[in-house]
């Protein structure tokens, strides 16, 4: 076998990890860049668990994983951004079903982490208790910083971005953690950015439901805080992670807020017409710095999006929204509804493309009252959120056609147009809709001078529906 060792202390040497794969259940001390972790959980006992993958200048693919447990989570290694390196002493080599790994025993064994990128730090970032600091090895973690260097740069084409998701399938994900939350108790749930729009998802409910069950506005039990909402980015879909009670510390310590992060075998689903992902055990993730090379290039995406005027609306709607409504102010750029839902003012007009999900009621005879007002309430989508907003009075005159009311026959083909009914169906039908890109104008106000903010609502004005 061959070891790296110094001559200065030639018992203490660190195993390549080609050589370490073959001295099974023999204490070795190891030392290598990390490519990935995964999300620390419960084990079956008592201890929290995680595990790394390390590579070396002898075995740089796959790499070898590494198992840690600990009695609480803080002991288990923190990783802060991939391509750090990690020095371990009396790890256990072991042969498990899914390979040969090495085995952190909480009694024995010990590990240090050092930056990867700074080449003139050998000072360790997170140590475990037991672990004895020697001059000698940063030749070692000097070596590995080197060859970390000369080693090319992940592949894009390995990881998708969320205007490419697909359902049912597990892909590779890089974004931005923009808030972790625990949604219910032992439940979080991550919410992640990367500058791009999620496809639209076809409407699957009845309209004649929405009253006794309606379509949520998103998937979280209660709505996050503006203040929240006023730290997401206004363009780009925010999508919601899951992990389950299996993973019931998520972001404690490893994930957190604001940081870049490359998750591998991360599943899609769609929830209430909303996409979501899914943490499954075999997820592993690296968290990436802000200069990485592909961090980079989504920014840079992002930022020539929101520089082109037409960079707020829907990425699937272009060129142009549909015909089926026109508005007024023609001049007014468009926002997103995240923009409408964090707008620093409390009364404001926005111009938007959304999609009509539904209406409320859900047929167009029911629209008016006796005294032959319009009152509707319909709940909105884009990208970024959902929202509900009223048509009311002489904005339902005129969303409707203007100053004659059309027959009912009339209102139920252009309802149906507005949210994706097919012609030969009629509004109960339960087959999927695609409700049509449509521009709206919308305005803020509230209904309680104690409460401006709390008792904030839309209503949509300025808009007609074309018959």
């Amino acid at each position: 076998m061959k070891n790296l060792e110094t001559k200065e202390n030639a018992d203490y040497k660190f195993v390549r990890i080609v050589d370490a794969l073959t001295t099974l259940n023999q204490k070795v001390n190891l030392i290598g860049v990390v490519t990935e972790t995964s999300i620390p959980k419960q084990s079956r006992g008592t201890d929290y668990c995680c595990t790394l993958k390390i590579v070396d200048e002898s075995h740089s693919s796959p790499g070898m994983s590494v198992n840690f447990f600990a009695e609480i989570l803080e002991m288990l290694p923190n990783v802060a951004s991939a391509g750090d390196i990690i020095q371990l002493s009396r790890v256990v080599i072991k042969n498990h079903r899914s390979g040969i790994n090495a085995l952190f025993d909480k009694k024995f064994s010990s590990f240090a982490l050092y930056e990867g990128k700074d080449g003139s730090n050998f000072v360790p970032y997170q140590t475990s208790s037991n672990f004895n600091a020697k001059k000698e090895n940063q030749k070692f973690v000097a070596r590995l910083k080197n060859w970390k260097i000369d080693q090319p740069e992940t592949a894009s084409s390995d990881f998708l971005s969320l205007k490419e998701v697909k359902q049912g399938k597990h892909f590779n994900l890089i974004c931005k953690i923009l808030h972790i939350s625990e949604v219910t108790e032992g439940e979080w749930m991550l919410f992640v950015w990367d500058g791009t729009d999620a496809p639209p998802v076809d409407v699957h409910t009845k309209l004649e439901e929405e009253l006794e069950n309606p379509i949520p506005l998103q998937l979280e039990a209660s709505a996050l805080s503006r203040d929240i909402l006023c730290t997401f980015p206004s363009v780009g879909t925010v999508l919601r992670i899951t992990a389950g009670k299996c993973n019931g510390m998520l972001g404690l310590p490893i994930l957190k807020a604001g940081t870049w992060v490359q998750f591998r075998n991360i599943s899609f689903e769609i929830c209430f017409g909303l996409w979501c992902g899914i943490l499954m055990p075999k997820t592993r993730l690296s968290n990436l710095p802000n200069d990485d090379n592909l961090v980079l290039q989504c920014q840079r995406a992002y930022d020539e999006r929101v520089q082109n005027e037409l960079g707020r609306m829907p990425l699937s709607c272009f060129p142009w929204p549909s015909y089926v409504t026109d508005t007024d102010y023609q001049q007014v750029p468009f926002v997103t509804l995240m923009h409408v839902l964090s707008y620093r003012e409390v009364t404001a007009k926005f111009r938007c493309v959304v999609r009509v999900l539904t209406t409320l009621p859900g047929h167009p005879r029911d629209f008016r009252a006796p005294c032959g007002t319009f009152r509707l309430r319909v709940t909105l989508e884009d990208p970024t959120a959902r929202l509900h907003a009223y048509l009311y009075a002489e904005d339902g005159v005129k969303f409707f056609g203007g100053d004659t009311v059309p027959s009912i026959d009339t209102m139920i083909k252009m309802h149906n147009a507005l949210l994706g009914v097919e012609e030969e169906t009629d509004h109960s039908n339960a087959k999927p809709r695609n409700p049509p890109w449509v521009q709206c104008c919308l305005k803020s106000y509230y209904v309680d001078k104690n409460d401006i903010w709390g008792s904030r609502r839309f209503r949509i004005f300025g808009t007609t529906l074309i018959g």
